[in-house]
């Protein structure tokens, strides 16, 4: 009978991404990520079931473990079917399962995948080091945290479904999802479901404009730019819309971080892009709109928003008018 397609266990234990992994004798999925966890298990399942369709699976929660049940799921079965086990919340083990696992990682089976996944923190630190030093294959799902690598996903995402978007694009899905991985996702599966053609900022903004980050957003591209007429018309209209302050001013925080970091990086010689983990149109964008600042203006306009930050969480008696003064000293600071 076919069995599961197979890889020799590395050497050491350098970490794959969800996008990379094949079924092994033991796989390792860890981090906080849990869209990623998810992914590299069903990309090993799925595998494991083209091989052979008649593979049995077993799923096992660590966190409710009895003892010698992993002896119980490995052991060949009646009819030699692969198998695949999968122990889940491996960060939550019972001490009985660390101590199977890693007595079965030392001597795995050649004819059984299993998949450890362990979703962060400390508990059962010694376990994992015990694993990836069996020569475990190793999937890293941490969250994604750097812009440039954000576009990179959402990109990758889009190419699997036959989909591409311009930079308008890239930007506009960043902003209105590009905090929460999973809504990314679910954004590049929609559009590209739903439209046909390159993905522009306007296809998105169909969808998406509505959201509280995108507004938010432009906002602080019009403020930053100078357009203070711009700034306060687009804040006013999405504080009648129901938008909050609170992550208007946030994005007014972000925009003024991101026009620093460009700003210094490019006063130290370094490369945006590169060595700050930004976006292409992130750093073009933000070169553009430095023609306007100095480091002076700049670090009054960050005063003005650290302010209002304040004055939105409950240190002002009136959230609106803290939000609309930072807009207006933001976009006076850019030197509108």
């Amino acid at each position: 009978m076919a069995r599961p397609p197979r890889r020799s266990a590395p050497s050491t234990s350098s970490a794959l991404s969800w996008d990379e992994v094949a079924p092994a004798p033991v796989v390792l999925v860890t981090g906080t990520e849990t869209l990623l966890a998810e992914r590299a298990v069903d990309r090993v399942l799925a595998q494991a079931r083209a091989a052979d369709p008649a593979v049995e699976v077993t799923r096992v929660s660590a966190a409710g473990y009895e003892g010698g049940r992993l002896r119980v799921v490995v052991s060949p079965s009646l009819f030699d079917e692969p198998r695949v086990v999968v122990i889940d919340e491996l960060h939550a083990a019972t001490d009985a399962a660390l101590a199977e696992v890693v007595e079965y990682v030392a001597e795995p089976a050649s004819d059984v995948v299993l998949v450890l996944v362990h979703g962060g923190g400390v508990r059962g630190k010694k376990a994992l080091d015990a694993i990836r030093g069996s020569g475990a294959v190793v999937v890293a799902c941490e969250p994604i945290k750097r812009e440039a690598d954000k576009s990179a996903f959402a990109t990758a995402e889009l190419r699997r479904a036959g989909r591409r978007a311009d930079a308008s694009g890239l930007r506009a899905l960043l902003e209105a999802c590009g905090a929460d991985l999973r809504e990314l996702a679910a954004a590049c599966q929609q559009l590209a479901a739903d439209t046909s053609g390159v993905i522009t900022g306007q296809a998105v903004a169909r969808y998406y404009g509505g959201r509280v980050e995108a507004t938010g957003f432009k906002v602080a591209d019009a403020a930053a730019s100078g357009r203070a007429g711009d700034a306060v018309a687009l804040l006013r209209h999405a504080l009648a819309t129901g938008s909050d302050p609170v992550p208007v001013v946030a994005a007014l925080a972000a925009k003024l971080r991101l026009l620093a970091k460009v700003a210094a990086a490019r006063g130290r010689g370094l490369d945006p892009a590169r060595d700050l983990g930004l976006a292409p149109w992130q750093v073009d964008r933000a070169r553009k709109e430095l023609v306007g600042w100095t480091p002076e203006s700049l670090a009054t306009a960050i005063a003005a928003v650290a302010r209002a930050d304040a004055e939105v969480k409950g240190a002002g008696k009136d959230p609106v008018f803290a939000v609309e003064r930072a807009v207006l000293r933001v976009a006076e600071a850019a030197g509108g």
